[in-house]
């Protein structure tokens, strides 16, 4: 057991991430293009792991985040092999929902911009309610 406390969750909390785009991060139906660009799909999973990133060292074991909103504009194009620069700051906190102000940006401008949500969940309450979901769903006839 660590003796060390979650450093503390606060509006203001700003985290980065620098990613270089790769081919397997572009649009599969546009991979034989001649320039292929980030797709939208992984920027949003960029966004939500460098959110993940910014609050889990401040929340205590057992605790994790689910995403639960983007709102985000995909405004421009990164090209493969060009680093884009993730940022996310935490813009409100209500109880377990945790908003976040998001940037994503290469080397010359602007990639995306938005909203994202996450929320707290408690991993001991989550698995319950997650395996009664599956039983149902098992238990739906075809």
């Amino acid at each position: 057991m660590s003796d060390v406390a979650p450093k503390p969750l606060a509006v203001g909390l700003k985290h980065s991430r620098h990613v270089k785009v790769t081919d397997d991060m572009t649009p599969a139906h546009l991979r034989s293009e001649p320039i292929r660009v980030l797709s939208t799909p992984d920027m949003i999973r960029l966004i939500e792991q460098t959110a993940i990133e910014a609050v889990t060292p401040c929340l205590p074991p057992g605790q994790a985040t689910v995403g639960t909103r983007v709102d985000v504009a995909h405004v421009g194009a990164a090209l493969v092999g060009m680093t884009v620069t993730i940022t996310v700051e935490v813009t409100e906190i209500d109880r377990r929902r945790i908003g976040f102000r998001v940037e994503v940006r290469d080397e010359l401008d602007e990639i995306g911009k938005g909203t994202h949500d996450r929320f707290v969940v408690d991993a001991t309450q989550r698995l319950p309610r997650l395996q009664e979901k599956l039983a149902r769903w098992k238990a739906t006839p075809t």
